[in-house]
Protein backbone atom coordinates (compact mmCIF):
# COMPACT_ATOMS: atom_id res chain seq x y z
CA UNK A 1 0.00 0.00 0.00
CA UNK A 2 1.36 3.39 -0.91
CA UNK A 3 1.38 5.14 3.02
CA UNK A 4 1.74 8.67 1.36
CA UNK A 5 -1.27 8.13 -1.13
CA UNK A 6 -3.82 6.25 1.86
CA UNK A 7 -2.75 9.28 4.51
CA UNK A 8 -3.72 11.86 1.68
CA UNK A 9 -6.65 10.01 0.67
CA UNK A 10 -7.63 10.07 4.78
CA UNK A 11 -7.00 13.40 5.05
CA UNK A 12 -9.29 14.41 1.92
CA UNK A 13 -12.16 12.16 3.47
CA UNK A 14 -11.80 14.35 6.70
CA UNK A 15 -11.78 17.99 5.04
CA UNK A 16 -14.79 16.69 3.27
CA UNK A 17 -16.60 15.18 6.24
CA UNK A 18 -16.04 18.32 8.41
CA UNK A 19 -16.90 20.84 5.50
CA UNK A 20 -20.52 22.95 7.36
CA UNK A 21 -23.57 22.32 5.17
CA UNK A 22 -22.03 19.47 2.80
CA UNK A 23 -24.10 16.52 3.75
CA UNK A 24 -24.14 12.86 3.24
CA UNK A 25 -25.91 12.30 0.30
CA UNK A 26 -23.63 15.40 -1.76
CA UNK A 27 -20.50 14.31 -0.07
CA UNK A 28 -21.93 10.52 -1.53
CA UNK A 29 -22.65 12.03 -5.12
CA UNK A 30 -19.26 13.94 -5.56
CA UNK A 31 -17.25 11.26 -3.95
CA UNK A 32 -19.06 8.98 -6.88
CA UNK A 33 -18.45 11.21 -9.77
CA UNK A 34 -14.53 11.45 -8.93
CA UNK A 35 -13.63 8.37 -7.58
CA UNK A 36 -11.95 8.97 -4.36
CA UNK A 37 -12.02 11.36 -1.49
CA UNK A 38 -8.53 13.14 -2.93
CA UNK A 39 -10.20 14.21 -6.57
CA UNK A 40 -13.23 14.70 -5.23
CA UNK A 41 -11.30 16.99 -2.54
CA UNK A 42 -10.08 19.15 -5.40
CA UNK A 43 -12.88 19.02 -7.92
CA UNK A 44 -15.09 20.31 -5.12
CA UNK A 45 -12.22 23.07 -4.42
CA UNK A 46 -12.72 23.96 -7.77
CA UNK A 47 -16.45 24.69 -7.83
CA UNK A 48 -18.39 21.11 -8.44
CA UNK A 49 -20.18 20.92 -5.10
CA UNK A 50 -23.58 21.55 -4.96
CA UNK A 51 -25.06 24.59 -2.93
CA UNK A 52 -21.98 25.17 -1.07
CA UNK A 53 -21.76 28.40 1.01
CA UNK A 54 -19.21 30.82 1.55
CA UNK A 55 -18.62 28.93 4.95
CA UNK A 56 -18.14 25.66 2.77
CA UNK A 57 -15.84 27.08 0.49
CA UNK A 58 -13.87 28.73 2.55
CA UNK A 59 -12.92 25.65 4.51
CA UNK A 60 -13.04 23.43 1.47
CA UNK A 61 -10.23 25.70 0.25
CA UNK A 62 -8.35 26.36 3.93
CA UNK A 63 -9.23 23.84 6.31
CA UNK A 64 -7.78 24.02 9.82
CA UNK A 65 -4.92 22.10 10.50
CA UNK A 66 -5.00 21.56 13.75
CA UNK A 67 -8.20 20.25 13.33
CA UNK A 68 -7.68 17.54 11.10
CA UNK A 69 -4.23 16.58 13.09
CA UNK A 70 -6.59 16.17 15.81
CA UNK A 71 -8.45 13.88 13.67
CA UNK A 72 -5.95 11.97 12.65
CA UNK A 73 -4.00 11.52 15.95
CA UNK A 74 -7.19 9.92 17.07
CA UNK A 75 -7.64 7.68 14.18
CA UNK A 76 -4.11 6.67 15.09
CA UNK A 77 -5.45 5.18 18.46
CA UNK A 78 -5.73 1.58 18.91
CA UNK A 79 -9.21 -0.04 17.29
CA UNK A 80 -10.24 3.40 15.72
CA UNK A 81 -11.27 3.36 11.90
CA UNK A 82 -13.05 5.65 9.48
CA UNK A 83 -15.05 4.00 7.51
CA UNK A 84 -16.31 5.28 4.08
CA UNK A 85 -18.97 4.42 1.97
CA UNK A 86 -17.07 3.48 -0.99
CA UNK A 87 -14.95 1.25 0.95
CA UNK A 88 -15.48 -2.50 1.18
CA UNK A 89 -15.63 -2.71 4.54
CA UNK A 90 -18.47 -0.79 5.34
CA UNK A 91 -21.65 -2.08 6.29
CA UNK A 92 -23.62 -3.82 3.54
CA UNK A 93 -26.74 -3.62 4.84
CA UNK A 94 -26.54 0.39 5.78
CA UNK A 95 -25.02 1.13 2.32
CA UNK A 96 -28.88 0.12 0.88
CA UNK A 97 -30.73 2.89 3.55
CA UNK A 98 -32.26 5.87 2.39
CA UNK A 99 -29.86 8.98 3.18
CA UNK A 100 -27.01 6.41 4.25
CA UNK A 101 -24.09 8.21 5.96
CA UNK A 102 -20.55 8.67 3.54
CA UNK A 103 -18.21 7.60 6.48
CA UNK A 104 -18.82 6.09 10.07
CA UNK A 105 -16.15 6.99 12.62
CA UNK A 106 -15.80 3.53 15.25
CA UNK A 107 -14.15 3.16 18.58
CA UNK A 108 -13.81 -0.94 19.55
CA UNK A 109 -14.43 -3.74 16.52
CA UNK A 110 -15.21 -2.47 13.37
CA UNK A 111 -15.98 -6.33 12.12
CA UNK A 112 -18.73 -5.93 14.53
CA UNK A 113 -20.85 -3.76 12.29
CA UNK A 114 -21.14 -6.98 9.89
CA UNK A 115 -22.80 -9.11 12.77
CA UNK A 116 -26.17 -9.94 12.44
CA UNK A 117 -28.03 -7.12 14.57
CA UNK A 118 -31.23 -6.16 16.17
CA UNK A 119 -32.27 -2.74 17.17
CA UNK A 120 -33.90 -2.31 20.95
CA UNK A 121 -35.15 0.89 21.68
CA UNK A 122 -37.41 2.92 23.87
CA UNK A 123 -37.94 5.40 26.37
CA UNK A 124 -35.24 7.54 28.23
CA UNK A 125 -37.92 7.33 31.37
CA UNK A 126 -38.54 3.62 30.98
CA UNK A 127 -40.61 1.94 34.10
CA UNK A 128 -38.62 -0.69 35.70
CA UNK A 129 -40.80 -2.96 33.56
CA UNK A 130 -39.61 -1.68 30.72
CA UNK A 131 -36.33 -1.94 31.54
CA UNK A 132 -36.39 -5.80 32.37
CA UNK A 133 -38.02 -6.73 29.29
CA UNK A 134 -35.43 -4.89 27.27
CA UNK A 135 -32.74 -6.73 29.26
CA UNK A 136 -34.09 -10.08 28.73
CA UNK A 137 -34.68 -10.02 25.27
CA UNK A 138 -30.76 -8.06 24.66
CA UNK A 139 -29.64 -11.51 27.04
CA UNK A 140 -32.06 -14.15 24.70
CA UNK A 141 -30.74 -12.18 21.41
CA UNK A 142 -27.18 -12.40 22.19
CA UNK A 143 -27.47 -16.44 23.37
CA UNK A 144 -29.01 -16.31 19.83
CA UNK A 145 -26.18 -15.12 17.93
CA UNK A 146 -27.17 -11.16 17.16
CA UNK A 147 -25.41 -8.59 18.28
CA UNK A 148 -27.79 -5.71 20.04
CA UNK A 149 -27.60 -2.60 18.60
CA UNK A 150 -29.26 1.06 20.45
CA UNK A 151 -28.28 4.39 21.26
CA UNK A 152 -27.03 4.73 24.17
CA UNK A 153 -29.57 6.67 25.85
CA UNK A 154 -30.78 6.32 29.64
CA UNK A 155 -33.72 4.04 30.21
CA UNK A 156 -34.22 0.83 27.70
CA UNK A 157 -31.27 1.54 25.29
CA UNK A 158 -28.83 1.13 27.98
CA UNK A 159 -30.44 -1.50 29.65
CA UNK A 160 -30.02 -3.00 26.58
CA UNK A 161 -26.44 -2.76 26.13
CA UNK A 162 -25.48 -3.66 29.57
CA UNK A 163 -27.71 -6.68 29.77
CA UNK A 164 -25.96 -7.58 26.70
CA UNK A 165 -22.52 -7.20 27.61
CA UNK A 166 -23.00 -9.18 30.71
CA UNK A 167 -24.62 -11.87 28.76
CA UNK A 168 -21.40 -11.89 26.95
CA UNK A 169 -22.68 -10.75 23.43
CA UNK A 170 -21.71 -8.28 21.17
CA UNK A 171 -22.87 -4.58 21.48
CA UNK A 172 -22.77 -1.26 18.90
CA UNK A 173 -24.36 2.05 20.74
CA UNK A 174 -24.80 4.44 18.02
CA UNK A 175 -24.07 8.01 19.15
CA UNK A 176 -25.31 11.65 18.35
CA UNK A 177 -21.67 13.07 19.18
CA UNK A 178 -18.20 12.42 18.50
CA UNK A 179 -16.61 9.04 18.70
CA UNK A 180 -14.42 10.35 21.69
CA UNK A 181 -17.71 12.13 23.72
CA UNK A 182 -20.64 10.10 25.69
CA UNK A 183 -23.96 11.44 26.09
CA UNK A 184 -25.41 10.81 28.66
CA UNK A 185 -22.24 11.25 30.76
CA UNK A 186 -23.42 8.67 33.09
CA UNK A 187 -22.63 6.33 30.37
CA UNK A 188 -19.13 7.26 30.18
CA UNK A 189 -18.28 3.29 31.91
CA UNK A 190 -20.97 1.70 29.30
CA UNK A 191 -19.64 3.13 26.68
CA UNK A 192 -16.13 1.71 27.46
CA UNK A 193 -17.33 -1.67 28.10
CA UNK A 194 -19.12 -1.28 24.73
CA UNK A 195 -15.99 -0.41 22.86
CA UNK A 196 -13.96 -3.16 24.59
CA UNK A 197 -16.95 -5.97 23.58
CA UNK A 198 -18.21 -4.15 20.66
CA UNK A 199 -17.95 -0.72 19.04
CA UNK A 200 -19.16 2.91 19.52
CA UNK A 201 -20.51 3.98 15.94
CA UNK A 202 -21.18 8.32 14.61
CA UNK A 203 -21.04 9.60 11.64
CA UNK A 204 -19.61 12.68 13.49
CA UNK A 205 -16.24 13.45 14.04
CA UNK A 206 -14.31 13.74 17.14
CA UNK A 207 -15.16 16.63 18.87
CA UNK A 208 -18.56 17.31 18.12
CA UNK A 209 -20.78 17.50 21.17
CA UNK A 210 -23.91 16.62 20.90
CA UNK A 211 -27.23 18.32 19.76
CA UNK A 212 -31.00 17.80 19.38
CA UNK A 213 -30.65 17.52 15.76
CA UNK A 214 -28.14 14.57 15.84
CA UNK A 215 -30.06 11.98 17.39
CA UNK A 216 -33.01 11.44 14.97
CA UNK A 217 -29.88 11.60 12.22
CA UNK A 218 -28.34 8.53 14.26
CA UNK A 219 -31.65 6.57 14.65
CA UNK A 220 -31.50 6.22 10.96
CA UNK A 221 -28.43 4.62 11.09
CA UNK A 222 -29.31 2.35 14.27
CA UNK A 223 -32.01 1.49 11.91
CA UNK A 224 -30.10 0.44 9.22
CA UNK A 225 -27.43 -1.17 10.68
CA UNK A 226 -30.22 -3.88 11.97
CA UNK A 227 -32.31 -6.68 9.99
CA UNK A 228 -35.03 -5.54 12.83
CA UNK A 229 -35.73 -3.38 15.26
CA UNK A 230 -37.86 -4.03 19.12
CA UNK A 231 -39.77 -1.23 20.48
CA UNK A 232 -40.48 -2.12 23.96
CA UNK A 233 -41.77 0.89 25.69
CA UNK A 234 -42.79 4.60 23.69
CA UNK A 235 -44.69 7.40 23.83
CA UNK A 236 -46.28 8.83 21.19
CA UNK A 237 -43.41 11.36 20.80
CA UNK A 238 -40.26 8.67 21.71
CA UNK A 239 -38.21 9.10 19.29
CA UNK A 240 -38.10 5.59 18.90
CA UNK A 241 -40.70 6.02 16.41
CA UNK A 242 -38.35 7.65 14.37
CA UNK A 243 -35.75 4.64 14.35
CA UNK A 244 -38.89 2.56 13.59
CA UNK A 245 -39.66 4.77 11.02
CA UNK A 246 -36.54 4.15 9.61
CA UNK A 247 -36.32 0.80 9.52
CA UNK A 248 -39.54 0.13 7.91
CA UNK A 249 -38.54 2.88 5.02
CA UNK A 250 -35.40 0.58 4.82
CA UNK A 251 -37.29 -2.19 4.33
CA UNK A 252 -36.52 -3.69 7.77
CA UNK A 253 -38.76 -5.55 9.92
CA UNK A 254 -40.63 -4.02 13.12
CA UNK A 255 -40.96 -5.32 16.23
CA UNK A 256 -43.32 -3.76 18.98
CA UNK A 257 -44.15 -4.85 22.76
CA UNK A 258 -47.77 -4.13 23.92
CA UNK A 259 -48.05 -2.86 26.94
CA UNK A 260 -51.15 -2.15 29.51
CA UNK A 261 -53.67 0.44 27.89
CA UNK A 262 -53.45 2.67 30.61
CA UNK A 263 -49.33 3.08 30.59
CA UNK A 264 -48.55 6.21 28.58
CA UNK A 265 -45.32 4.65 27.41
CA UNK A 266 -47.00 1.74 25.65
CA UNK A 267 -49.46 3.79 23.18
CA UNK A 268 -46.18 4.31 20.82
CA UNK A 269 -46.24 0.48 20.58
CA UNK A 270 -49.67 0.11 19.89
CA UNK A 271 -49.39 3.01 17.66
CA UNK A 272 -46.60 0.81 15.87
CA UNK A 273 -48.90 -2.25 15.95
CA UNK A 274 -51.79 -0.62 14.29
CA UNK A 275 -49.17 0.53 11.70
CA UNK A 276 -48.40 -2.71 10.79
CA UNK A 277 -45.55 -3.68 13.46
CA UNK A 278 -45.13 -7.30 14.19
CA UNK A 279 -46.32 -7.82 18.09
CA UNK A 280 -43.78 -9.93 19.82
CA UNK A 281 -43.93 -11.30 22.89
CA UNK A 282 -40.83 -13.28 23.75
CA UNK A 283 -37.36 -12.89 21.59
CA UNK A 284 -37.80 -16.30 20.10
CA UNK A 285 -40.14 -15.20 17.66
CA UNK A 286 -37.58 -12.05 17.11
CA UNK A 287 -35.10 -15.21 16.51
CA UNK A 288 -37.32 -17.09 14.14
CA UNK A 289 -38.18 -14.43 12.29
CA UNK A 290 -34.94 -12.78 11.64
CA UNK A 291 -32.80 -16.16 11.84
CA UNK A 292 -32.97 -16.83 7.53
CA UNK A 293 -32.13 -13.04 6.65
CA UNK A 294 -28.99 -13.38 9.07
CA UNK A 295 -28.01 -16.07 7.30
CA UNK A 296 -28.11 -14.23 3.94
CA UNK A 297 -25.81 -11.68 5.89
CA UNK A 298 -23.74 -14.07 7.00
CA UNK A 299 -22.70 -15.47 3.01
CA UNK A 300 -22.44 -12.07 2.33
CA UNK A 301 -19.77 -11.53 5.32
CA UNK A 302 -17.76 -14.75 3.73
CA UNK A 303 -18.12 -13.81 0.45
CA UNK A 304 -16.35 -10.59 1.32
CA UNK A 305 -13.40 -11.99 3.15
CA UNK A 306 -12.79 -14.64 1.17
CA UNK A 307 -12.12 -11.88 -1.64
CA UNK A 308 -9.52 -10.32 0.93
CA UNK A 309 -6.61 -12.68 1.00
CA UNK A 310 -4.87 -10.33 4.09
CA UNK A 311 -8.58 -11.36 6.21
CA UNK A 312 -8.62 -15.12 6.69
CA UNK A 313 -11.62 -17.01 8.05
CA UNK A 314 -11.93 -17.38 11.57
CA UNK A 315 -11.60 -20.85 12.65
CA UNK A 316 -15.01 -22.35 13.87
CA UNK A 317 -15.07 -23.19 17.61
CA UNK A 318 -15.34 -26.90 17.64
CA UNK A 319 -19.00 -27.88 18.70
CA UNK A 320 -18.18 -31.86 19.11
CA UNK A 321 -18.91 -31.68 23.03
CA UNK A 322 -22.41 -30.04 22.94
CA UNK A 323 -24.82 -32.40 22.53
CA UNK A 324 -27.57 -30.18 20.57
CA UNK A 325 -25.25 -29.85 17.85
CA UNK A 326 -24.71 -33.25 18.15
CA UNK A 327 -28.56 -33.93 17.42
CA UNK A 328 -28.91 -31.27 14.98
CA UNK A 329 -25.59 -32.63 12.80
CA UNK A 330 -27.12 -36.00 12.85
CA UNK A 331 -30.69 -34.84 11.45
CA UNK A 332 -28.90 -32.49 8.63
CA UNK A 333 -28.06 -34.10 5.38
CA UNK A 334 -27.07 -32.93 2.14
CA UNK A 335 -30.74 -32.78 0.79
CA UNK A 336 -32.13 -29.95 2.06
CA UNK A 337 -34.62 -29.59 5.04
CA UNK A 338 -37.40 -27.26 6.34
CA UNK A 339 -36.89 -26.11 9.87
CA UNK A 340 -39.40 -27.90 11.03
CA UNK A 341 -38.66 -31.08 9.34
CA UNK A 342 -35.13 -30.45 11.15
CA UNK A 343 -36.95 -30.37 14.74
CA UNK A 344 -39.28 -33.10 14.25
CA UNK A 345 -36.19 -35.16 13.49
CA UNK A 346 -33.43 -33.84 16.03
CA UNK A 347 -36.46 -32.92 19.00
CA UNK A 348 -34.96 -29.31 19.12
CA UNK A 349 -37.38 -26.21 19.14
CA UNK A 350 -37.67 -24.13 15.87
CA UNK A 351 -36.27 -21.17 17.96
CA UNK A 352 -33.19 -23.14 19.40
CA UNK A 353 -33.15 -24.28 15.75
CA UNK A 354 -32.85 -20.95 14.22
CA UNK A 355 -30.00 -19.50 16.29
CA UNK A 356 -27.63 -23.12 15.78
CA UNK A 357 -28.30 -22.71 12.27
CA UNK A 358 -28.09 -18.95 11.99
CA UNK A 359 -24.02 -19.82 13.72
CA UNK A 360 -23.31 -22.39 11.47
CA UNK A 361 -24.26 -20.78 8.24
CA UNK A 362 -21.73 -18.05 9.62
CA UNK A 363 -19.15 -20.30 10.24
CA UNK A 364 -19.84 -21.99 6.66
CA UNK A 365 -20.95 -25.25 7.70
CA UNK A 366 -24.55 -25.18 6.62
CA UNK A 367 -26.39 -23.80 3.69
CA UNK A 368 -29.78 -22.30 3.31
CA UNK A 369 -31.48 -22.83 -0.02
CA UNK A 370 -35.07 -21.48 -0.01
CA UNK A 371 -36.36 -21.54 3.75
CA UNK A 372 -34.44 -24.98 3.85
CA UNK A 373 -31.01 -26.25 5.34
CA UNK A 374 -28.28 -28.80 4.03
CA UNK A 375 -25.12 -29.71 5.45
CA UNK A 376 -22.08 -27.66 2.99
CA UNK A 377 -20.53 -29.90 0.43
CA UNK A 378 -17.38 -31.04 1.85
CA UNK A 379 -18.38 -29.94 5.53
Amino acid sequence: MDIDANRTGLEAWLILLRAPGLGPASLRALVGRHGDAAAALAAARSGDVERADAACRDWLRAPDTAVIAADLAWLAAPDHALLTFDAVDFPALLGEIPAAPAALFVAGDSGALWQPQVAIVGSRNAGQGGVATAAGFARALAAAGFAVTSGLAEGIDGAAHAATLDAGGTTLAVLGTGPDLVYPPKHRGLAARIAAQGALVTEFPPGTPGHPSHFPRRNRIIAGLSLGTLVVEASMRSGSLITARNATESGREVFAIPGSIHNPLARGCHQLIRNGAKLVETAEEIIAELAPLALGLGASLRERLETQADSPIPAAPNRSDDPDYARLFAALGHDALGIDRLSERSGLPVATLSSMLLMLELEGEVVARGGAYARRVGG
